[in-house]
């Protein structure tokens, strides 16, 4: 099969397992609070107990695949949950008999909340009232606060991480582990998807916590072949490992 040099053969985008800033968030939610207690930055926020059985599960889900068809390149963004659950998948997904290591890729980072960090949505509203207002006026996907980013500035850095997955990773099997916007900024990017279809993707539904969302090489597609979504949101590898089934924001959810 011609293989394009721009694409891997099969791209696999997995959001990172239940965070310990998840559950906070779910805390401060229920409770009507302002601020999410997240003592840690965010970068170094851990993966939650349940976080850790669901990467253990999807790390068996790679394990049962036939060799060939495992990953042959696992990236992950810096932030803690997302090293941890590549670390599971490394470890117990079969990529160790292929010496594979988890790169770490700043560009797959969560989107910076500036200073919209650590407050639920009532905390935007009451604290920072101006950047509520802008928000609804600019959309999610331009409204950036400050110190932050905005959906098309994470696009912006994730263009240049797929033109490093095609130079050194074309025709190869990825896997990347990253975040719930991540996920979503990469469908826009491989699917050439517009703001309203992007955003009308993101209504209906959260990105579980190491749900896969994954792409197969097409060279039938004009011009020198592209990627075809296989599965979205796909979290049977969850219900097959024993491992429960969450889709809560991160933390700074208001503000994604």
């Amino acid at each position: 099969m011609k293989q394009s040099s721009r694409w891997p053969r099969q791209l696999w985008i997995v959001r990172h397992g239940e965070s310990a800033g998840n559950v906070a968030r779910d805390v401060a939610h229920s409770a009507g609070l302002s601020r999410i207690d997240i003592s840690e930055r965010d970068v170094d926020v851990p993966l939650s107990q349940r976080g850790e059985e669901q990467s253990a599960a999807l790390a068996c889900w790679f394990a049962d695949m036939p060799a060939k068809d495992r990953p042959e390149v696992l990236l992950t963004s810096p932030y803690r949950r997302a090293v941890q659950t590549g670390d599971f998948i490394a470890r117990n997904g079969g990529l160790r008999e292929k010496a594979i290591k988890p790169i770490l890729d700043e560009r797959l980072r969560e989107k910076e909340f500036g200073v919209l960090d650590r407050l639920t949505t009532s905390g935007i509203r009451e604290i920072h009232p101006e950047q509520s207002e802008f928000r609804r006026i600019l959309g999610k996907f331009y409204h950036r606060p400050p110190a932050g980013e905005s959906w098309c500035d994470v696009i912006l850095r994730l263009r240049s991480a797929l033109d490093t997955i095609s130079l050194h990773h074309s025709g190869k099997s990825v896997l990347i582990v990253a975040h719930q916007v991540v996920v979503m900024c990469m469908r826009y990017l491989i699917e050439n998807l517009t703001e309203e279809e992007i955003l009308a993707i993101d209504r209906e539904s959260e990105v579980a916590n190491c749900a896969v969302t994954e792409y197969l090489f097409d060279s039938s597609i004009p011009p020198d072949g592209g990627m075809v979504l296989k599965r979205y949101n796909f979290i049977a590898p969850l219900r097959q490992g024993g491992a429960p089934v969450t889709a809560e924001p991160d933390a700074n959810v208001a503000a994604r």
